[in-house]
C-alpha cells in the first residue's frame, strides 16, 4: 500500500514538472508576425526561374536561421507566374495586392514588367524590390516605393567606352533589342562614346520576336559598312541566336570585335557550350564578384539543396542576377524585421463608382511609407558584394572584363570607377593603355588588335576636287594624256602630299581618288571660285588645292587651318639710334673685296690717262711724285665732280 502511494506520488510529481516545464517553454517563445511577400517571375518551370527562386527561398531561410528564435517576424511567400508578358506581370502585381495584400514584391524580371507594377506599388504604396531590371528608364520618373537591387546598364557604359578607348577604336555599331532595356542605355552609351572620341555611324536595333532571317539579313547589312567594331546590348536567348548567325556568316573571324554588356555576359557561366563556341574571341564586361568563403559555402549548399529538389537538372551554375535575388530577399527580411510587430494591414480603398475594375477597389498599405525607409537604410555584405541603396539604385560597383576563348570566358581586366582600367585589383593605376588587360584571343584566334575597320566592297569613294592651271606647279600639278585622255597618277604637288598624308592619319579608311577640274581636253574648267562652288553643289566632296581663303568662298564651303604661309609681307622704315652717331655707316655696304676693285681700277684709269696727256699735256708734267698725284685726283675727281685738269688727248678723252 505504501509503495503504490508511493508511485502515485511519483507521477503525480512528473506531470507537475512536465506541465509547468511546458508553460515555461511556452511563455519563453516569442509569436512571430507573419508578412506576405509576393515573387514575380517568367514561366516558373524554367531553369532560370527555379534558380532565383531556389536562392529567395534560402536568403529567408538563412536570415531566421542566423536570429535564431529572436525574430519578430517572418515573411511569407506568395508567388506568380508573368508568363515573360507584360500584362500578365501587372496583373500578377494586381493580384498579389488586392488579394494577399503583400507588404513588398520581389520581381518582376524584365524592364517593361517592372515598369508596369512601379505604377501599381506607388498607388498602393508597397515597395517593388526588382533584382533583374536594369533599364535606366526606370528612373526616369522618380518612385518612393522602387528598389533596383541590381547594377543599371548606365554604370557600365563607362567601362566599354574605356576598352573602345585603349584599343584606339574610333567608331563601334551597337547592335541592341528593339524595347525599353535596348532602348534605355543608348543614350547613356553613346554619351560615354563621345567623351572618348569614339562615334557610332550606325544603330542596329534588332526586334524582341526576331526571326533567324530578320537576324541574318541585318548582319548582311553590317558585313557592308567599313566599321568592325560592335556592342552587343541584349538578352542572352536573342544573343546567342545573334553570335550563332555572326558566326555562320563569318562574323566571327579576323578583323571583328565583338563587346558584350552584362546582359550577355552575367550568363556566361550558365551557357551551354553550343553558344560559347560561337562567342570565341569576344570581349564581355560584367559584374564584379569577389570569390569570398562565404559564396563558396553558398553555392556549395545551393548546389546540394537545388539538385535534391530538382534531380533532372544536371548542369546548372549561379549567376550574379541569383546572387542579387538573394540579397535582395535578405535585405527585405532585414527591413520588415527592423520594424517589428507593426500591423501589417491595408487600409481599404472603396470605389465611388460602379466601376469593376480591380485597379478601383486597390488597398493602401498602411505600413508601406516605413517599410520603404527601412529598404533605404538597409546595408550588409552581401553575396555579390556591399549591398545599400542610393536613391533606390544599388551603388555602382567594380565591372570585370572577360575574353570568351575555349570553354568559358577568362577575366583580362577590371574596370573600378576611380582607376578605369586596371589589370588587378591592387593596383592602383590611371592609366588606360592596353597594357593594364591580359592578353586577348581576338576572333579568328589572333592575338594582334583588330584595327576595327575594313574597306566595304560598296562603299562611297570620296571625290576630291584638284586645280588645272599653268602657274605655281610646286602647289598643284596636274599632267593630261592627250593619248589615252587620262590623268591617272600624274596628280603632284605639295597640296596633294599633304592631302595624302591627313588621310593616311585617320584611324579608318577612306577611299578617295582625285579628279581635275578641267575639260575633256585638259584645259581649265574655271577659275577658283568655281572650283568651291562645285564643292557646294556636291560634284566634289573635298578639295586638294592650294586655294586662299576668303569670305565669299566661305559661304559655300569650310576651309581647313592654313598648312603653308601664304607669302604676303609688309615693308616699313627701320630707325636706327646709331645711324647719327656713327659717321661711318656708308662703309657697311661695301666690302673688302669691292674696295679693293675700285682703288685697282683708280690707279689703271689714273695710268691710262698719264700715259696719254703727259707728252702734249703740261698739267701732267713735272716731278714724278707730282705726275702720280695728277692722275690718281684725276681719276678719284671724275667719280665726284668735274676735273680741274684738261684733257688734250683724244684718247684720254
Amino acid at each position: 500500500m505504501k509503495k503504490r502511494m508511493a508511485t502515485s506520488s511519483l507521477v503525480i510529481s512528473s506531470l507537475v514538472f512536465f506541465l509547468s516545464s511546458s508553460f515555461v517553454l511556452v511563455m519563453g517563445q516569442k509569436t512571430s508576425v507573419s508578412v506576405n511577400v509576393g515573387v514575380i517571375l517568367d514561366d516558373l518551370e524554367s531553369v532560370s526561374s527555379k534558380v532565383r527562386l531556389s536562392c529567395i527561398e534560402m536568403a529567408i531561410s538563412d536570415f531566421y536561421s542566423s536570429r535564431g528564435n529572436n525574430t519578430r517576424t517572418r515573411l511569407v511567400l506568395s508567388i506568380r507566374d508573368s508568363r515573360a508578358h507584360v500584362v500578365e506581370a501587372a496583373a500578377a502585381a494586381v493580384d498579389l495586392i488586392k488579394n494577399v495584400q503583400v507588404q513588398a514584391i520581389l520581381g518582376p524580371k524584365s524592364s517593361m514588367q517592372t515598369n508596369f507594377v512601379i505604377v501599381l506599388g506607388e498607388k498602393a504604396r508597397v515597395p517593388i524590390i526588382s533584382f533583374s531590371a536594369t533599364s535606366p528608364s526606370l528612373t526616369s520618373f522618380p518612385s518612393t516605393y522602387f528598389y533596383r537591387a541590381a547594377q543599371t546598364d548606365s554604370s557600365q557604359v563607362k567601362a566599354v567606352a574605356a576598352i573602345i578607348k585603349a584599343f584606339g577604336w574610333r567608331e563601334a555599331v551597337t547592335i541592341y533589342i528593339d524595347n525599353e532595356y535596348g532602348n534605355g542605355v543608348l543614350p547613356y552609351l553613346i554619351d560615354a562614346l563621345q567623351t572618348v572620341q569614339a562615334r557610332v555611324p550606325y544603330r542596329s536595333s534588332i526586334p524582341t520576336s526576331a526571326t533567324d532571317d530578320q537576324i541574318e539579313k541585318e548582319l548582311y547589312k553590317l558585313m557592308t559598312m567599313q566599321t568592325r567594331v560592335f556592342i552587343v546590348h541584349m538578352p542572352g536567348p536573342l544573343g546567342s541566336r545573334l553570335f550563332a548567325k555572326a558566326q555562320k556568316l563569318g562574323m566571327m573571324n579576323e578583323g571583328y570585335v565583338w563587346i558584350m554588356t552584362d546582359g550577355l555576359s552575367n550568363l556566361l557561366s550558365s551557357t551551354n557550350a553550343s553558344v560559347i563556341s560561337s562567342m570565341q574571341g569576344a570581349l564581355g564586361v560584367r559584374t564584379y564578384v569577389p570569390k569570398t568563403k562565404e559564396l563558396i559555402t553558398f553555392r556549395d549548399q545551393w548546389k546540394k539543396q537545388f539538385h535534391q529538389q530538382n534531380p533532372n537538372i544536371i548542369e546548372v551554375e549561379l549567376d550574379v542576377v541569383a546572387l542579387w535575388a538573394y540579397d535582395a530577399a535578405y535585405a527585405l527580411a532585414m527591413a520588415v524585421e527592423e520594424l517589428g510587430t507593426a500591423s501589417f494591414v491595408y487600409q481599404t480603398t472603396i470605389s465611388s463608382t460602379t466601376s469593376s475594375a480591380d485597379l478601383e477597389t486597390l488597398g493602401v498599405s498602411q505600413n508601406g511609407y516605413q517599410l520603404s525607409r527601412s529598404l533605404a537604410k538597409t546595408k550588409f555584405t552581401g553575396l555579390a558584394g556591399n549591398f545599400s541603396f542610393d536613391n533606390g539604385q544599388l551603388q555602382s560597383s567594380v565591372f570585370e572584363i572577360l575574353n570568351v576563348n575555349g570553354a568559358g570566358a577568362r577575366p583580362i581586366g577590371f574596370w573600378t570607377p576611380e582607376n578605369g582600367l586596371v589589370r588587378n585589383l591592387i593596383i592602383n593605376s590611371t592609366d588606360t593603355s592596353v597594357p593594364n588587360l591580359g592578353l586577348v584571343m581576338w576572333p579568328g584566334e589572333h592575338v594582334s588588335i583588330p584595327k576595327g575597320w575594313e574597306i566595304p566592297t560598296n562603299g562611297k569613294i570620296l571625290k576630291v576636287g584638284v586645280p588645272v592651271k599653268n602657274g605655281f606647279t610646286e602647289f598643284v600639278k596636274v599632267v593630261h594624256d592627250n593619248g589615252t585622255n587620262t590623268t591617272t597618277d600624274v596628280i603632284t604637288g605639295f597640296c596633294i602630299d599633304v592631302f595624302n598624308a591627313v588621310m593616311e592619319g585617320l584611324p579608318y579608311a577612306v577611299p578617295y581618288e582625285f579628279i581635275p577640274f578641267a575639260y575633256s581636253n585638259g584645259s581649265s574648267a574655271g577659275t577658283y571660285d568655281d572650283l568651291v562652288y562645285h564643292v557646294f553643289l556636291g560634284e566634289f566632296d573635298a578639295l586638294a588645292a592650294d586655294s586662299t581663303i576668303r569670305a565669299n568662298r566661305s559661304l559655300y564651303v569650310d576651309f581647313t587651318m592654313p598648312y603653308t604661309e601664304s607669302g604676303v609681307v609688309m615693308v616699313v622704315p627701320m630707325k636706327d639710334k646709331n645711324r647719327i652717331e656713327n659717321a661711318w655707316i656708308f662703309l657697311k655696304p661695301l666690302t673688302w673685296d669691292l674696295w679693293l676693285a675700285s682703288f685697282c681700277s683708280f690707279v689703271f684709269v689714273g695710268f691710262v690717262v698719264w700715259l696719254l696727256e703727259h707728252r702734249v699735256n703740261e698739267d701732267f708734267r713735272g716731278p714724278r711724285t707730282h705726275q702720280v698725284g695728277t692722275g690718281l685726283w684725276f681719276s678719284f675727281s671724275t667719280m665726284v665732280f668735274a676735273q680741274r685738269e684738261r684733257v688734250v688727248s683724244n684718247l684720254a678723252s
